[in-house]
């Protein structure tokens, strides 16, 4: 590999698409609180775009 770390969609802690779970394992935090984040953040409606447009650009494994 190239030494760095890749944010990926996640196969194992996935809800919808595995963007709040990859990047959870990136941060190397619970995907649980980057869920509960994200729920308060699309509650204003940019989150929900700002999801969606990661689960168009982020990769999966």
């Amino acid at each position: 590999m190239d030494g760095y770390k890749r944010l990926t969609k996640s196969m194992n802690n996935k809800m919808i698409c595995g963007v709040c779970g990859g990047v959870g394992e990136y941060l190397n935090i619970d995907p649980t609180l980057v869920r509960i984040i994200m729920v308060l953040i699309g509650c204003t409606g940019t989150g929900i775009l700002a999801y969606f447009i990661a689960a168009i650009i982020i990769p999966e494994r």
